[in-house]
């Protein structure tokens, strides 16, 4: 670990000096320690075993759905917000104290979920729901000094973040109107409308200045401004109606509009150009899979095949968890000064996040008898994507390095 001096008697480690530096480490390290207790938990229940004292009060797939969700994707969102907010207001990025302080209530919020047998579960909720008002209060003093319009729909979805936690805690505090699923549906379909919503704008970007680079002839990404628009309002009203737990005609009826206009969009953005260059095709495919599940979903809410928890693997898995491992592994690149291009590892780490997805939407329907097996094996593909990121970008996030804006 180095160490930046601000005084003669003061030292900060680097970890600290950036939001992505911390959040983006915690994040791949949590996602890890997440995926491991879920695995473990599934393998004493595939042997017909029992906790006999469990360490959470809450149900073992209510834990693993809101950890990956409110623990691991919330800390990406962080990192990212905590960088490009800055970026896009000309404002000085996060001290290093608000770094490590919002670090330490994130950090918390694990514990408590993780202990929340020993303890009140008020106690619980208070302390896990700190961050994201702690993080939005950050974000929106400045965006609110400057930004464009466009920009304050963050704070709006970072508020529908917060909602979809607060439903899961009432559940677990025994309040009415509390819906833990609903809690589950709300935060997971608001980070892939983050998505459909930062995606849009660095995945063309990224790769139109790319291919400028490389004296690409062919034809450059296109936008469509009408489909645009239909795609990020269709994912969001597709996150309210599935937290309102409304009728499924119109969540499944959102999510068609949200696949067919989204798909749209992808379909112009020169996916097939970027295939040497896996630090872009990693978020062409991720966006692709945000599409699939979007179809994923509507079909499930039509027909009832996928399942909608198949659905909701491809979104989570494939469309998160596979465009936050890509924007990290660029973001943390380009603000350390290191040229944009990811190793051979890294680019295996985008597969497997990818394959992991598909196994887990679609695995438990095509071999239905051996559910247990595909759980491992798509758990083991997450395992093996966070790993390699870990031993390639720990240097990269705990070390020194020159930080600017990457593009």
């Amino acid at each position: 670990m180095t160490y930046h001096s601000f005084s003669e008697k003061h030292s900060i480690p680097t970890l600290f000096t950036a939001g992505f530096r911390f959040y983006f480490l915690a994040a791949g390290a949590f996602a890890l320690f997440a995926m491991v207790a879920w695995l473990f938990w599934l393998g004493v229940h595939a042997a017909g075993g029992s906790f006999a004292e469990p360490w959470t009060a809450v149900a073992p797939q209510l834990w693993h759905a809101h950890e990956m969700v409110y623990g691991y994707t919330v800390a990406v969102v962080a990192g990212f917000f905590l960088t490009a907010v800055p970026n896009w207001t000309g404002s000085p990025p996060a001290r290093a104290m608000f770094v490590a302080g919002t670090g330490f209530v994130w950090i918390a919020g694990r514990l408590v979920i993780w202990f929340s047998a020993f303890l009140d579960p008020v106690f619980v909720a208070l302390v896990d729901l700190a961050f994201v008002p702690l993080l939005g209060l950050k974000v929106g003093g400045n965006l609110l000094k400057k930004t464009q319009a466009r920009n304050l729909i963050f704070l709006g979805l970072l508020s529908l973040l917060f909602a979809g936690n607060l439903l899961m805690h009432l559940e677990w505090m025994g309040v009415s109107g509390g819906d833990a699923m609903a809690g589950v549906r709300l935060g997971l379909l608001t980070t892939v409308a983050m998505i459909a919503i930062i995606g849009g704008r660095v995945v063309p970007g990224f790769t139109r200045n790319a291919l400028n680079r490389s004296g690409y002839g062919g034809k450059l990404p296109v936008l469509r401004p009408v489909f645009d628009r239909i795609g990020i309002v269709s994912a969001i009203l597709l996150a309210l109606a599935a937290g309102l737990d409304a009728p499924s005609a119109v969540v499944g009826g959102l999510a068609a509009i949200a696949a067919i206009s989204n798909g749209i969009r992808f379909a112009g953005w020169r996916f097939q150009a970027t295939w040497r260059e896996p630090i872009l095709w990693s978020m062409h495919l991720a966006f692709f899979l945000l599409v699939a599940g979007y179809a994923a979903l509507a079909t499930s809410h039509f027909f009832g095949d996928p399942s909608e928890i198949g659905a909701l693997h491809l979104l989570g898995v494939g469309a998160a968890g596979g465009m936050t491992l890509a924007i990290m592994t660029r973001a943390a690149l380009g603000h350390t000064g290191r040229p944009l291009v990811v190793s051979t590892p890294i680019a295996v780490a985008y597969a497997a996040i990818a394959l992991a997805a598909i196994v887990r939407a679609c695995g438990p329907t095509l071999l239905p008898e051996h559910y247990y097996a595909v759980m491992f094996v798509s758990g083991g593909l997450w395992l093996t994507a966070f790993t390699l990121f870990l031993v390639v970008y720990l240097p990269v996030l705990a070390f020194s390095g020159d930080e600017k804006a990457s593009n």
